[in-house]
């Protein structure tokens, strides 16, 4: 991408299973705690499965006007929330800004327990009780227009919904309208909170979701006895610039997002490709100006499921060749679930923490090595490592595949 702008980091914000904050999060992501527990927010006698990683604590009183937060489902709460600590790490003073050149790109999945709701009062009740801004409502762009109103913000409003790959999949897409020239600065990420009976009754079926009963253990990512994922929730925002907009403005820059990849499989609904994989990797590589001997450490898709894990692990080999063996990689997903749309924006905010910090937070749960995952998971225990580059993967359900590469910002 040679002669158009470097894109910056300069904010990030979080709400999730780990914590209310970036600085909760990360002290419980390098302690190695868990934020995975039983299932409190509905009652689950016929359900097998029987934890999750659900945000606790969250007061959405306190981060917006109650109109907002009463009209609106937990992920544009969540989304907000964690908008709003990003654009106060950030420094950005809106009434500074030419608004029609600050965007928005934020991933979401419809909450499904508003659309079975809506759907049992249109049948016990009629169509004239319906909510009149379902439509708005039910659909994926509600955090992008909720923050975009919130910060008077008129440049480009998007949400990208690659499932699984969407948190990290809106932060490429917001790089490409900096690089492209449609915005100076993009708020970008992801938001969910489609953990629900419904939501998971479908992964239940489909065999994605662990049925282990013991909260401590059910998410083992790259283990012998990994048995599913974890559903989780939360979200993850970050404040990406133009480097000279940074500049303009003297803030404090976090990291460069250097590159970015997309592929999709191409192959099955929902099993994954190691070689389509592979190739997100190398494209995101190859746009951030990098080689595969730059990246010191990886943070996996790493989802905990008996596929997914081996695929990941073959890719890494396929992308990266004997380096792959000294890639420090982890799961952030190991200590707080899979937070579906909003997990590789999460994941993505643990690698430029990782970058700021010189530390790796730990792949948690890891005792018995199967011998298909034989690469370095940073098992149980935070690492020290000054991190340069890094890349981060996420493989959405389905096949939609992107990976992102942060460097440590040099002028």
């Amino acid at each position: 991408m040679t002669g158009t702008p470097r894109v910056v980091v300069t904010g990030l914000g979080t709400v999730n299973p780990l914590g209310l904050s970036i600085d909760e999060f990360w002290q419980s992501a390098v302690a190695g705690k868990n934020g995975i527990g039983l299932i409190t927010r509905f009652d689950t006698e016929k359900f097998f499965v029987k934890v999750a990683g659900e945000v606790k604590g969250f007061d959405a009183y306190s981060y917006m006007d109650p109109k907002v937060a009463d009209r609106n489902p937990r992920a544009v709460h969540y989304g907000l929330a964690a908008a709003q600590e990003a654009m106060r790490m950030a420094g950005i003073d809106m009434n500074k800004e030419v608004r029609e050149r600050v965007g928005i790109s934020v991933a979401c999945m419809s909450e499904s327990d508003y659309v079975v709701r809506q759907a049992e009062i249109l049948e016990k009740r009629g169509p004239r009780r319906v909510d009149p801004l379902f439509v708005a409502r039910s659909g994926p762009s509600g955090p992008s227009m909720q923050m975009g109103m919130l910060f008077e913000a008129r440049g480009p409003n998007t949400s990208v919904n690659s499932l699984c790959a969407a948190g990290a999949d809106s932060i490429g897409t917001a790089m490409m309208y900096l690089k492209m020239g449609y915005a100076d600065v993009m708020i970008a990420g992801g938001t969910d909170s489609c953990l629900s009976p419904v939501g998971m009754a479908g992964l239940d079926i489909l065999g994605a979701l662990t049925r282990e009963a013991d909260p401590a253990i059910a998410s083992r990512p790259f283990d012998a006895n990994r048995s599913g994922f974890v559903f989780g929730e939360g979200a993850g925002i970050v404040v990406l610039e133009t480097l000279e907009h940074a500049r303009a403005r003297d803030a404090e820059i976090l990291a460069e997002l250097a590159g970015a990849g997309w592929t999709f499989d191409a192959f099955d609904q929902t099993a994954p490709a190691s070689e389509p994989e592979a190739y997100a990797m190398k494209v995101a590589m190859q746009t951030a100006g990098v080689s595969p001997d730059d990246i010191q450490y990886v943070n996996a898709h790493g989802t905990s499921t008996r596929l997914n894990d081996p695929t990941e692990t073959n890719a890494l080999k396929l992308a990266f060749g004997d380096h792959a063996y000294k890639l420090a990689i982890s799961s952030t997903k190991s200590m707080m679930g899979h937070a579906i749309t909003a997990g590789g924006a999460i994941e993505s905010i643990a690698c430029i923490l990782s970058i700021r910090t010189g530390v790796l937070h730990p792949t948690i749960n890891y005792q018995t090595p199967d011998p298909e995952c034989d690469l370095d998971y940073v098992p149980n225990t935070a690492r020290e490592v000054p991190v340069k580059v890094c890349l981060t993967d996420s493989f959405g359900l389905g096949g939609e595949n992107c990976c992102l590469v942060f460097k440590r910002f040099e002028g």
